[in-house]
């Protein structure tokens, strides 16, 4: 199978697992909330093609895509998703806060760089040449952690890459609106390295990954990779994006990340990959629905106690 092919089948998969999510949820199978990446799918697949086999990866709220881009596994995040004691965490950690090998993450914003990191340093001390890709949105910016967090990774050479998905909004606010400077000279100013690229195009993505993480690997230093992005949904399913307009999300949708790619492939082998994404979504959401729930009583398994 060719680069394209795969990209694609790994993308197509990714937005149609959202997209069943969020009928899911409006038909009430589904409980809580969730935060789609419908339009990032290729900074998913640009990372997890740019890495070797241990590296660690940190998500965030965000987090289907970057699971499904380095797990493959659909049947254990729909059953995670729907509370079934089949899901990846059993059915105890939900959509935030997902947990596969060498793949963590949780809700909190900009949280997950800063336990990242601190893997990254840990995997120095073992001198187990492994490095960490750390997800974050925009919006974490804004958070001190995120500061002091990069400051150390500098000052003690955190084998770490920092994949900034910027989608340009943090929830409702745009990215002109709550930042001031540029986004690239924040790591610099820390003496961080750092890169930005069109994140519509996904072969484009993994390039410039694959050089993030070889400098990484190489120079056990920090790296920053700035993905311009775009979220064709809402920040979360009850968020109807009235703050910006429909002519904004008109020009991004030209940008399709699966159209630009789609137009690079066969238009049956496009419609084949399409089916059988299909075919292992419609599997996970009925072995999710006749898996048992989670038992409550087991709410404790797998919590570590001194």
């Amino acid at each position: 199978m060719t680069d394209e092919l795969r990209f694609y089948e790994q993308m197509f998969l990714i937005r149609a697992f959202e997209e069943r999510v969020r009928e899911l949820f409006a038909a009430g199978e589904l409980f809580g909330t969730s935060h789609p990446c419908i339009g990032q799918e290729a900074t998913a697949a640009g990372l997890a093609a740019a890495l070797q086999p241990g590296d660690i990866v940190t998500s965030n709220h965000r987090g289907h895509g970057h699971f499904l881009a380095f797990t493959g596994d659909v049947d254990g995040l729909m059953a995670e998703l729907m509370g079934k004691a089949t899901g990846v965490c059993a059915g105890r950690g939900g959509s935030q806060h997902l947990h596969a090998p060498d793949f963590y993450s949780n809700g909190i914003t900009g949280g997950m760089a800063a336990v990242g990191t601190g893997m990254a340093l840990a995997e120095k001390r073992k001198g187990s040449g492994r490095i960490v890709a750390a997800f974050l949105g925009d919006g974490a910016l804004a958070q001190g952690v995120l500061h002091e967090t990069m400051n150390m990774a500098s000052l003690w050479g955190a084998p770490v890459l920092y994949a900034l998905e910027n989608n340009l909004y943090a929830m409702s606010t745009h990215v002109t609106n709550a930042l001031a400077g540029s986004i690239l000279d924040r790591a610099r100013s820390l003496a961080i390295d750092a890169e930005s690229i069109d994140a519509t195009d996904v072969i484009a993505v993994r390039d410039a990954a694959l050089r993030a993480a070889a400098f990484v690997r190489t120079n056990s230093r920090p790296f920053l990779l700035e993905l311009r992005t775009y979220r064709f949904c809402g920040h979360s399913l009850n968020d109807e994006c009235s703050y910006r307009s429909r002519e904004e999300e008109a020009e991004w949708r030209k940008r399709d990340p699966l159209a630009v790619l789609a137009r690079c492939i066969d238009p049956a082998a496009r419609n084949e990959i399409e089916l059988r994404c299909r075919e292992r979504i419609d599997h996970a959401v009925e072995a999710a629905r006749q898996a048992p729930i989670a038992d409550p009583h087991d709410i404790g398994a797998g919590l570590w106690q001194s």
